[in-house]
């Protein structure tokens, strides 16, 4: 079994920043595509950030220049760097990899972190 277990959220003041972890951990073979996606409330899912596996990244609009997200392959592991936070950046934030255990790759989300960024 695949789990992805994120941490480092929690409640910070507009301006400030917060560091999002993501381990993958189990029978994993290879890890291709890595992101962090968030959900406000009343809002749908959205990608926030995403890295290849040879590290090419792409950003939201709304996130770009104060976000920035990076990955160590050897620990399985993504990061979202967060500053200059707004309390628009308030949602929860889910991990997402594409995971090749023993076949294809399969998507794996994390069950997620609250981020609450107050004004």
């Amino acid at each position: 079994q695949v789990q992805l277990v994120e941490s480092g959220g929690g409640l910070v003041q507009a301006g400030g920043s917060l560091r999002l972890s993501c381990a993958a951990s189990g029978s994993i073979f290879s890890i291709n595509d890595m992101a962090w996606y968030r959900q406000a409330p009343g809002k749908q899912r959205e990608l926030v950030a995403h890295v290849t596996s040879g590290g090419s990244t792409n950003y939201a609009d709304s996130v770009k220049g104060r976000f920035t997200i990076s990955r160590d392959n050897a620990k399985n592991t993504v990061y979202l760097q967060m500053n200059s936070l707004k309390p628009e950046d308030t949602a929860v934030y889910y991990c997402y990899s594409s995971i090749r255990q023993f076949g294809t790759y399969t998507a794996y989300w994390g069950k997620g972190t609250l981020v609450t960024v107050s004004s």
